[in-house]
């Protein structure tokens, strides 16, 4: 079962980091007004991190570590999910859903963070 975890985390995070590219649109538009100067740097240092992290994670050797950015990661991220609870789940012309799902969202972060860990334990 940690095996079928570990595959499912290396492929989440390489076709999310994918997707920041490939729909940099949608990532631009959740990025907080604060942020936003620097959104594409944002979006593209977000997406390459996700996708060497992912592909580092494949590895026994850089596991661990690899976790640990991932871990990292998802903080950073948190701006990002607050925001989107701030604006009651709805960015205009963008991503509109019931405000639950944002809260639903923001409190997945921490098991997303506990779910990295226990992937960088896996030997």
């Amino acid at each position: 079962m940690k095996k079928y975890g570990l595959i499912v985390l290396i492929h989440l995070y390489i076709l999310a980091g994918i997707n920041h590219f490939w729909h940099a649109g949608f990532y631009y538009a959740i990025i907080p007004p604060y942020l936003q100067q620097w959104a594409i740097l944002i979006n593209s240092l977000s997406g390459v991190c996700e996708i060497i992290l992912g592909i580092l994670m494949i590895f026994g050797a850089t596991r661990k570590w690899a976790s640990y950015g991932i871990m990292l990661m998802l903080f950073a991220f948190l701006p990002v999910h607050i925001y989107f609870v701030q604006v009651n789940s709805c960015i205009p012309d963008s991503l509109c859903v019931a405000p639950l799902v944002g809260w639903m969202r923001l409190f997945l972060q921490p098991v997303l963070i506990w779910w990295a860990w226990q992937c960088g334990k896996i030997t």
